[in-house]
């Protein structure tokens, strides 16, 4: 029966989380996608954990070792024969200080948006989180940009390679998704929040999203990872392809119980969005969304957003929002 399925749509192992800390060893839930039976640990990490059912934990005598992750290899049955998938399972170490970098730390450091740099002042900085873009080239690569076009050369009608060699205001290349995506795993401080850009129509919008996911998941990058997106398209194949994503919606035009209905993660919307819908702030927290807003600058309105505990703020101004919270 699988055997007509796409390579994204084959049986495959999932995990509900992929960190873990000295608070608490309990990882996530192991499950697959369709009939399964007893799946079990393999490779030379497999003792560092445990399985119990379908619970996973780390043994805790693993934990304070100063190593930042483990590769962990789970085998499971499916109807059409033993599946397995390596997950990278990361201390988390991440901040919880609610400052995402929007573009990276760029404005104050002389960085490029968007650009490796801006990336490594963000994590250095010791924000949450660090925003980036990402649009699907002409032959389906993965380029790191803002806007559709850069330097005259539309996105979605030009090749990766192409891309590649236009260089930023600072002299960097334009980066692609994987290079940055490995930068960005060299740490497990600093959250990468993937901003998947809307494309021309809805069949390129789920072709990138799955270009995404399997990049992602080829990376072992899931425990870095929150997507977010201004197509509900995009959302909810990102859903589709990973039950356990991360994925909040953009756009400000859904009411928190409808993303609630979807088992979206969260809503990340304009600050606009918010001062006419206040309420949508308790809703929110009622259905158990996460709650971000972007892209706020100014110190009352940074302030106010910090007195209604929302959980992430997007902002041009990194630094001065750390002073606030005090980091």
């Amino acid at each position: 029966m699988y055997s007509k399925l796409s390579a994204q749509d084959k049986p495959s192992v999932y995990l509900s989380n992929h960190t873990f800390s000295s608070i608490d060893n309990t990882i996530g839930t192991v499950s697959l996608k369709g009939p399964e039976s007893k799946s079990k640990l393999k490779g030379e990490n497999a003792k560092r954990f445990t399985l119990k059912g379908n619970k996973l934990s780390i043994r805790k005598k693993y934990i304070e070792t100063g190593t930042k992750w483990y590769d962990l290899t789970i085998e499971a049955q499916s109807v059409s024969g033993p599946v397995q998938e390596t997950f990278r399972l990361v201390k988390d170490d991440f901040h919880r200080n609610r400052v995402i970098a929007h573009r990276g730390a760029w404005k104050n450091t002389g960085a490029s948006e968007n650009s490796i740099s801006a990336l490594q002042h963000a994590v250095r900085l010791g924000c949450q989180g660090s925003e980036f873009d990402v649009h699907m080239t002409l032959d389906s690569g993965l380029i790191v940009n803002h806007d559709p076009s850069f330097k005259g050369k539309i996105i979605h009608n030009t090749s990766f390679a192409e891309l590649k060699q236009l260089k930023l205001s600072n002299g960097e290349n334009m980066p692609g998704l994987e290079e940055y995506l490995a930068e960005g795993m060299k740490q497990n401080s600093t959250k990468l929040i993937l901003e998947l850009k809307p494309t021309i129509n809805k069949e390129r919008a789920i072709q990138s999203a799955g270009k995404v996911y399997e990049m992602v998941r080829s990376m072992k990058a899931e425990a870095w990872i929150d997507y977010i997106s201004f197509d509900y398209n995009i959302c909810l194949e990102l859903m589709r392809l990973d039950p356990h994503a991360r994925v909040a919606y953009l756009n400000g035009d859904k009411a928190p119980d409808l993303l609630a209905a979807d088992k979206l993660w969260g809503l990340d919307y304009n600050q606009s969005i918010f001062q006419k819908n206040p309420e949508w702030i308790e809703q929110a927290n009622a259905k158990g969304l996460t709650i971000n807003t972007w892209t706020v600058n100014d110190p009352k309105l940074l302030q106010w957003f910090l007195d209604q505990k929302i959980d992430f703020i997007t902002t041009n101004e990194p630094e001065l929002l750390l002073k606030m919270v005090g980091k």
